[in-house]
């Protein structure tokens, strides 16, 4: 069956501003917060009414796409049917990343659509950013874009910027991490590096590339977190697409179609704008 890219990209980004419409209508509002089996960490197990209703406005829109297209789908707040195994591309779909700055109402909360192949490559990304309305997407081989205009990464800082949703200071393994920051500086001839923190993974990601030179970092962990495949799978078809290096904390490529989890602790991730 042929694809048609675009179509699909619009109706990605027709869902992101659709969930964006919906985040920012609950962003004054007093939520109960609920917790979720599964995960390590307190920022990746909390979920409120709010990812639903973003979820459930994505679906609607993407839903038909699965039937047209022969789709499989996987969503943070679903049942991961196994469908994406059988599919040849899958929807992978975090309709609200960064749910803990939410509830504290602060930045770095977003939405992510993403359209991965069986074999785990990203070949279409949608980011929208409800706090400041930016929308970020990727298409392979057709180009990246923030809001709609071609987007090419210009790194203008005299400093390294460092991304990262926990403070390098409470970091397990954190000499590792300093041990990369040294060879960065090192190699690009710089002295300052500057930690941007807080923001869930996805925010996180885009921050790098709107702060560089600078790279996310999450090391590999034995215990489940790690943050998941929907986590990544946009920005990298967006780093992919703009030819910036994204793989596991060791270099070889995501494994963004993960048989036996979705949680990505087992093998970590990089993502670089140096």
């Amino acid at each position: 069956m042929n694809i048609d890219w675009q179509e699909l990209g619009d109706k990605a980004i027709e869902a992101a501003l659709a969930a964006g419409k919906v985040i920012n209508s609950y962003r004054e509002k007093d939520l109960e917060v609920e917790t979720k089996e599964g995960a390590s960490s307190y920022a990746a197990q909390v979920v409120t009414e709010v990812d639903r209703a973003a979820e459930k406005v994505i679906l609607d829109i993407l839903e038909p796409t699965c039937k047209t297209y022969d789709l499989a789908m996987l969503s943070e707040e679903s049942v991961d049917d196994g469908s994406r195994f059988e599919k040849d591309f899958f929807w992978c779909i975090d309709p609200m990343d960064g749910t803990l700055p939410f509830i504290n109402k602060e930045p770095g909360f977003s939405v992510a659509i993403a359209l991965v192949a069986k074999d785990g490559s990203p070949h279409l990304g949608v980011v929208y950013d409800p706090s400041t309305e930016n929308l970020y997407h990727a298409i392979k081989g057709l180009g990246a874009f923030k809001n709609h205009k071609p987007w090419h990464i210009e790194k203008q800082n005299n400093f390294l910027s460092y991304i990262t949703d926990r403070k390098l200071a409470d970091t397990p393994q954190k000499e590792i991490i300093e041990d990369k920051i040294r060879s960065v500086l090192s190699r690009l001839g710089l002295d300052q590096v500057v930690e941007i923190s807080g923001g869930g993974s996805i925010i996180n990601a885009i921050r790098s590339l709107e702060s560089g030179p600078a790279f996310v970092l999450k090391l590999p962990k034995k215990i489940p977190g790690g943050s998941s495949l929907w986590d990544f799978a946009a920005t990298a078809a967006i780093y992919t697409e703009l030819g910036l290096p994204v793989g596991n904390a060791e270099g070889g490529p995501l494994d963004l179609n993960r048989k036996d989890s979705c949680y990505m602790n087992h093998e970590g991730v990089s993502f670089e704008n140096l």
